[in-house]
């Protein structure tokens, strides 16, 4: 199989509801969407970066950048028959996971299509649906989240996660664990916590919570050892983790016992696989985190978490969660808290072109 074009198409659509974490607020998406197009048909991708550097150091523009002056160029005119071998074209590009995944999404759906088969099949996966769960940001009225996770279960999500920061964490998970006794519970930190703060954190295993997201710096695996051998509550590592070696790391140093895998901090579907084999050998549970994908990165998640190894609910939730009209067709759609794996062939739902065009805040291709 040969690249013989690729487009770039910066689009931005407007959340439902702004969402807060530790570190940012966000009233818009703005992602980039990789088309491929090779001699044997098309493929879509999604670099779903944020925006700012406030999650991971990369960016918009730098992912920008990187597809357009390095990796888009590695790979254009190259003949490949599986993604270890177009892997290989761009491995002297360190970092820069986001970009990659971007293009590596979009070569694993014309590789998919070339084959006939649905992503999720050509991936390994297993399961006809998957569980979803949904991720609330920061409210500062409590009334407002309680009203949020009413609305979410009555719809039918199988978890709840709370984002968390300082001043915003025991007292909080305290009144919804006491108004919801029985729902499955989790908290997410986004790196805002130190050592400092281990008395505070042990507060948290009285809540029964599934786990407690990246509490401490995003890079560190040495200190959430320490956090985890005093925890009774599951450690889950997200940030921290951006291969299979991480992962391996991370577990032999006993830093978590369960690890987030989003498709995009890794690289892409390759190595998010790899993750999920390392995991599923070791007994050690793993689920999806999301990024506000749209539709196209939204389906990706939907392929990789059909494998067997994803036994706990992802942030896989419906497009409707986040944006009144989505970029593909039809809308990826959660039934009672479970998203259908589709059986179409590549991503199983497709992108509306005429809408992506209109959309487009910048475009790029090679050829040119």
């Amino acid at each position: 199989m040969r690249i013989h074009r690729i487009d770039l198409k910066l689009v931005r659509l407007p959340l439902v509801r702004t969402f807060r974490t530790s570190s940012s607020t966000k009233d818009s998406i703005a992602h980039i969407l990789v088309r491929i197009e090779t001699d044997s048909g098309i493929g879509w991708g999604e670099c779903a970066s944020p925006s700012d550097p406030y999650y991971c150091p990369e960016t918009t523009e730098t992912c920008w950048h990187i597809l357009k002056d390095f990796l888009a160029p590695a790979v254009i005119g190259k003949e490949w028959a599986n993604l270890d071998q177009l892997v290989d074209f761009y491995r002297p590009v360190k970092g820069n996971n986001f970009a990659k995944a971007g293009l590596e999404i979009a070569c694993w759906d014309a590789l998919a299509r070339h084959e006939g088969k649905p992503l999720a099949e050509v991936l390994g996966g297993t399961r006809p649906e998957i569980l979803s769960g949904v991720s609330l940001g920061i409210e500062r009225d409590l009334e407002t989240l309680f009203g949020l996770i009413e609305q979410y279960l009555g719809e039918g999500y199988r978890r709840i996660k709370l984002k968390i920061a300082p001043g915003w964490d025991v007292a909080i998970v305290r009144s919804v664990r006491e108004r919801y006794p029985e729902i499955a519970l989790q908290v997410d930190a986004n790196s805002a916590y130190t050592l400092a703060d281990l008395d505070h954190l042990k507060q948290l295993d009285a809540f029964n919570l599934l786990l407690i997201e990246q509490p401490l710096a995003h890079d560190d695996i040495i200190d959430h050892a320490r956090l985890q051998a005093v925890l009774r509550t599951p450690v889950c590592l997200d940030e921290s983790i951006h291969s299979a070696e991480d992962a391996r790391k991370a577990l032999d140093l006993q830093a978590c016992r369960v690890i987030n895998i989003k498709v995009s901090r890794v690289g892409g579907l390759r190595e998010a696989k790899r993750i999920h084999d390392l995991c599923l050998d070791r007994g050690v549970p793993v689920w999806c985190g999301g990024m506000h994908e749209f539709g196209i990165g939204r389906a990706a998640n939907v392929a990789v978490s059909s494998l067997p190894g994803f036994t706990l609910p992802g942030d896989v939730s419906g497009s409707d969660k986040y944006y009144r009209e989505d970029l593909v067709e039809p809308p990826i759609q959660a039934d009672n808290g479970a998203v259908t794996v589709p059986r179409s062939v590549g991503l199983g739902y497709e992108p509306n072109e005429k809408r992506i065009e209109e959309l487009s805040l910048r475009q790029w291709s090679l050829p040119a």
